[in-house]
């Protein structure tokens, strides 16, 4: 039966390389990558949504088609409802 301790040593070296980096080349990985995805997945997913509640919205007033036909050709505080003092 081999040494326990030798073949800990041995495995425990190898983990010491990996954690091991150069200020360098330190870099954002897969973990960073992962998380952009996601994150520009969700903005394009709100930008989808708000676009489709944009469309949905009636910007026209009610009844302002009939209220421009009346008040037409008249001053704007006329056609504001505020009557002209003579």
């Amino acid at each position: 039966m081999p040494d326990m301790s030798a073949s800990a040593h041995l495995s425990m070296s190898h983990l010491v390389t990996l954690a091991e980096f150069d200020e360098a080349k330190v870099t954002p990985g897969v973990l960073g990558f992962i998380v952009f995805a996601v994150m520009a997945l969700a903005v394009w997913g709100l930008m989808k949504s708000m676009n489709r509640h944009m469309n949905r919205v009636d910007f026209a007033e009610p009844g302002s088609g009939a209220a421009e036909s009346e008040n037409a050709g008249r001053p704007a505080a006329d056609a504001a409802g505020k009557k002209k003092q003579d």
